[in-house]
């Protein structure tokens, strides 16, 4: 057996050492992928600083720039007006967004209002059957105890010769009535289940708003805007205001300190009289059914018109004359109205 051993070698010997390069060969693979996954880490890490770095660098040259510009007194004005419409027009997006998302609202719950209405109808209406059917079915049962009832006193009053005699007869009359009885009340106790059944139903998920009342909502927004560019086209202060939240400062030259403080008087005064400005929901009706008339859709099933097909914009004055000029304001995503249609 030595002689085997030492011409064969230790088999137990042989399998503790596999074991052994195998725990280091997975070891090795395991350290292997946490040492890939760390040096990716390393370079995305790698990748923000630099990143980060590139950003301040940027900051700060807009930070010399903005202060170069404000050392300039040909330049100073310009930079106030600057600012001043760039927070004239967030004004006017922030205006836009919140009478875009208070139609939405209110037609989302209109259209909520109107399914859950006529489901309540409906359950009602056939709780209202149920409970007809559960009172004829009462009525009934009433019947049948009364009758059972009155058999068994008739029964209870018959003399002990006929009593003999009909004792067959009425055990069937009265096993039939109790029968009867039972299966009423069966029925009863099914229809009852059935009210409670309705009763607990929970209410119907509201769908979303089918692509007509997309199209109407937006016909409105777009119509909202008009208005608005249309109270702000004093001075194009409109097309001042997007040029400025679109280009960097220093890009445009409003002209002399008269001029500046003449156009940031017009930002005042008008962006006060939009706040004062009411009862123009009459308008805005006549102006989306009119933008509504020249809408072109290019599928079946899209909520936003082609922006070329609206870019008459309807000037509508007291005594109700319409006026028509040229502004595309969905191409040119005045105030970010294409981020608010409803799609």
């Amino acid at each position: 057996m030595t002689s085997l051993t030492a011409i064969f070698g230790n088999t137990e010997e042989d399998s503790g050492d596999s074991e052994k390069l195998l725990e280091l060969y997975w070891s090795r693979a395991e350290l292997k992928k946490e040492f890939a996954a760390l040096r990716d880490e390393k370079f995305r890490l790698q990748e923000q600083i630099t990143a980060k770095e590139g950003s301040a660098v940027r900051l700060q040259q807009k930070l010399e720039h903005l202060e170069s510009l404000l050392l300039d007194p040909d330049w100073v004005y310009n930079v106030v007006v600057y600012y001043q419409l760039r927070a004239f027009n967030q004004r006017c997006t922030n205006k836009l967004a919140r009478f875009a998302e208070q139609l939405k609202q209110q037609r989302e719950q209109r259209q909520h209002s109107r399914v859950v209405g006529k489901w309540t109808d409906q359950r009602d209406e056939e709780a209202q059957g149920l409970q007809s059917q559960i009172g004829e079915q009462r009525m009934h049962l009433q019947l049948l105890e009364d009758q059972l009832l009155a058999e068994r006193h008739r029964f209870s009053m018959m003399g002990g010769f006929a009593r003999f005699l009909r004792r067959r007869t009425i055990t069937r009359n009265l096993d039939e009535i109790v029968r009867r009885v039972a299966e009423s009340q069966q029925r009863e106790s099914e229809f009852l289940a059935s009210l409670e059944e309705i009763k607990a139903r929970d209410l119907p998920d509201t769908e979303g708003l089918d692509i007509a009342s997309k199209r109407s909502i937006n016909f409105m927004i777009l119509s909202f805007a008009q208005q608005m560019y249309l109270h702000f086209s004093d001075n194009n202060l409109a097309g001042l205001a997007k040029e400025a939240s679109e280009k960097s400062v220093g890009v445009s030259n409003y002209g002399s300190k008269a001029v500046c403080d003449s156009i940031l008087e017009t930002v005042q005064m008008r962006a006060d009289s939009m706040e004062k400005v009411s009862g123009f929901a009459d308008i805005l009706q006549r102006c989306a059914k009119m933008i509504s008339e020249k809408a072109v859709f290019e599928l079946d099933d899209d909520a936003v018109p082609i922006a070329g097909t609206v870019s008459t914009v309807f000037d509508i004055d007291s005594n109700g004359l319409v006026r028509e000029r040229e502004a595309n304001l969905i191409g040119d995503n005045y105030w970010k109205l294409t981020t608010v249609f409803s799609r």
